[in-house]
């Protein structure tokens, strides 16, 4: 499989800061050939391959040539549309080569103005200057929104002069063998907007394709997800997507992320979930989705793909275009479903992550599995117990073994795969893994998908293209609500607790509410007692009544550690990894040995209330030399981040939302009159 890190980004910036002309004025060392008829006719023949990403020319002369050549067989006439350049010496760095039509003239003020001739054509290249040496074609746009006709190619203003490279004599160049098999904004999509379909019919050809390794996109679906892409380009400038095609251009899979989600990883790294519920549940979409959790313990969306097939070269591709999407920045802990093809990709792309399975997914199959044995709600009920009651285990392991022998269950395959995987999904084993809330480790606890509610079985494409913003929307509200009811400086007091007084200062209101279920909790605690010390490290029984079956009541015994020195405290329980925040049984022991605070260490950063703000201050105030001023992906998250403080402060009150109107005005008054200087 292809390296995707020699892939490069797409639609990082498009804005120019040149706009030029339609005619490409010749400058430098180059030849103006002439071509009559024969010729063209010649070269028609011949046939110009299509732009594709990764070809790569000697100058910006020919690769102009190359695409006007293409164009011209076509029937559509280009310009440069935009340049960069990197000083004042006007270097250029990186261009984009359009379609004649894009875009639109200005106004004008005469009487009779020439009528509109652009259409706002999408059709495009952009080519960008690699090791200062070579022109590699690292965009493609071939789907035009008018027709064009090789028949009035000789009326193109860009067809009466070829420009070519006095050196020239070859051919161009085959694409990089690294980046062949991936081609962005090709002619899949195109095609399939054409005919409705992104799949060619099996009879044609001499050999047969096996349609259920690509997307089968029905009619209307190729335009909807196309669309949707070219508008985002347009309107959301850290927009990331990436196509995987095969050699014949047939859609194998496609990922993309807009910026929030890409901002909200830099935020919220440490655990990501891979949602698969589409492939598992086989959904007409096999959408896999990339989620985490943000500071009010929230789904947070980090990126969206669809996967052509349920193998793990599929797999491989799209964890490597979301970790090319996220810089390169693993997870620290990856939570799958449990897919054995997945699992491979994981282990491949993400070689240092702790990789665990999804609990409540395989408890939430045991109906569908065991539902029809004899005994199911005994069976079920030792089940349960196993899971989620075990506190070490040696417990796990006994109460297991029980379930099997009692039920005669040896045989029973779905059973024996989740034992032999035991220690990927049973919360015993995973107690140094800090999950952020991800995973429910009660039986009473439930997960619901980031798209619950927007995606049933038979969703097209185009019908979740259409839903897509909409669910965004709502989720960035829910978050935009919470951060405003965080901060408000009351709260509701349901203990004396110095705990809960400390924390509704600290955690967002989502994250104290949980906190203070466990202070509440320290009451239903007893006979705390010291059973064991060594050295500074003292052993702790903390007993509990806890809720069983309907309203019965047993006292289960938690282990505590406590070492007196650093003030470091571990519960068997392990809540904090699970959850992020201290249980009731670590708190009754602190409060036993008079310590009145929740330690610092035991404080996360990521559940406080001014998490975003803290963040940026602490990771960027000495990072400013770092950024690579050309490249517009580290230029926008590095100004995205020092911007959030503003935003979370203007909209506090009425008094600072004026003066962070004004100030925002201020500075876009300032861009506009450098641009005007520049210029």
């Amino acid at each position: 499989m292809l390296s995707l890190f020699k892939m490069e980004e797409v639609c990082l910036n498009s804005e120019p800061v040149f706009d030029e002309g339609d005619e490409y004025d010749v400058d430098g060392d180059c030849t103006v050939v002439e071509h009559d008829d024969e010729t063209e006719e010649m070269q028609s023949k011949r046939g110009s391959p299509p732009p594709t990403v990764g070809l790569e020319f000697d100058s910006f002369d020919e690769a102009y040539d190359f695409y006007n050549m293409y164009a011209k067989e076509q029937g559509f006439g280009i310009r440069v549309s935009n340049s960069w350049f990197r000083s004042k010496k006007k270097e250029r760095y990186r261009a984009k080569l359009s379609c004649s039509s894009a875009g639109f003239k200005k106004k004008s003020e005469a009487n009779n103005p020439r009528p509109e001739t652009r259409t706002g054509c999408p059709a495009m290249v952009v080519i960008r200057l690699v090791d200062s040496k070579r022109w590699r074609i690292v965009e493609v746009e071939l789907e035009h929104n008018h027709q064009v006709s090789p028949q009035i190619k000789r009326f193109y203003k860009s067809h009466k002069k070829m420009i070519i490279a006095a050196k020239k004599a070859q051919p161009p160049p085959e694409p990089v063998a690294e980046i062949h098999t991936i081609k962005l904004y090709q002619t899949s999509v195109a095609k399939a907007g054409r005919n409705g379909y992104s799949n060619f019919n099996e009879t044609e050809g001499i050999n047969p394709v096996d349609n259920s390794k690509h997307l089968e996109l029905k009619e209307g679906d190729a335009h909807a997800v196309y669309n949707y892409f070219c508008r985002m380009k347009l309107t959301n400038p850290n927009f990331f997507y990436l196509f995987d095609l095969d050699d014949d251009g047939r859609l194998r899979n496609v990922f993309w992320a807009d910026a929030r989600s890409r901002a909200a990883y830099g935020y919220f790294c440490d655990t990501v979930a891979i949602d698969t519920t589409c492939l598992a549940n086989k959904y007409e979409i096999p959408l896999i989705s990339f989620v985490g959790v943000n500071h009010h313990g929230q789904s947070v969306l980090l990126g969206c793909g669809f996967l052509g097939h349920e193998s793990v070269e599929y797999f491989v591709w799209i964890l490597r275009a979301w970790l090319k999407c996220m810089l390169g920045r693993p997870p620290l802990v990856i939570v799958t479903d449990q897919c054995k093809p997945l699992q491979s990709a994981v282990l491949e792309v993400f070689p240092n992550a702790r990789h665990c399975y999804c609990m409540w997914y395989i408890m939430q199959r045991v109906p569908e599995k065991l539902g029809g044995l004899k005994g199911y709600e005994t069976i079920k009920r030792q089940l349960n117990k196993a899971v989620y009651d075990s506190l070490k285990i040696a417990e796990f392991e006994t109460a297991w073994a029980d379930m099997i022998k009692w039920h005669r269950l040896g045989d029973n395959k779905w059973l024996q795969t989740l034992y032999e995987d035991r220690q990927l999904w049973v919360p015993v084993y995973l107690k140094d893994i800090f999950f952020a809330g991800m995973i429910p480790i009660r039986e009473n606890e439930g997960l619901t998908a980031f798209f619950d509610g927007y995606v049933h079985k038979h969703t097209s494409f185009k019908e979740f293209v259409d839903k897509y913003d909409l669910a965004l929307h709502r989720k960035h509200l829910k978050e935009a609500m919470a951060d405003l009811e965080s901060r408000k400086p009351s709260f509701e007091s349901k203990t004396r607790s110095n705990f809960e007084v400390q924390l509704s200062k600290i955690y967002t209101k989502e994250i104290f509410k949980r906190f203070q279920s466990e202070v509440e909790g320290m009451y239903s605690c007893f006979n705390t007692r010291q059973v064991s010390v060594n050295g500074p490290i003292m052993t702790y029984i903390v007993k509990e009544r806890v809720e069983v079956e309907g309203n019965e009541k047993e006292v289960r015994n938690y282990e505590v550690l406590y070492e007196t020195t650093q003030v470091d405290i571990r519960c068997i329980c392990s809540l904090f990894n699970y959850k992020g925040y201290l249980c009731r049984h670590a708190l009754n022991v602190l409060n036993y040995n008079g310590v009145e605070e929740v330690p610092p260490r035991y404080i996360l950063p990521r559940w406080s209330k001014d998490f975003k703000c803290r963040y940026v201050l602490d990771n960027n105030n000495n990072n400013s030399s770092n950024i690579d001023a050309y490249n517009p992906l580290y230029c926008y998250n590095y100004l995205h981040k020092h911007a959030l403080p503003i935003v979370e402060e203007g909209a506090q009150s009425q008094v600072h939302y004026k003066i962070a109107l004004q100030e925002l005005e201020e500075l876009l008054n300032k861009f506009n009159v450098v641009e005007n200087d520049f210029v």
